[in-house]
């Protein structure tokens, strides 16, 4: 299995809590390998193998955050 990158715009990101917040939560799915947040960009990009797309999405809700539509 390859190791894919998955991306979402997250608009709320803003500070140092935001991406521990979602560290935690996206780390914590499983196959995830790594998770990095640009707080300049307000993405969020997750690395790893056979990672569910609506996992990532439910671990970013439950940090507190929403997804930008279409993202």
């Amino acid at each position: 299995m390859s190791t894919s990158t998955l991306q979402y715009e997250v608009p709320g990101i803003s500070c140092e809590h935001c991406r521990t917040a979602i560290g935690k939560e996206v780390t914590a799915v499983a196959g995830v390998e790594s998770v990095d947040v640009d707080l300049d960009t307000k993405v969020v990009s997750v690395r790893g193998e056979a990672v569910s797309d609506a996992a990532v999405r439910a671990a970013i809700d439950e940090a507190g955050y929403d997804i930008a539509p279409g993202a």
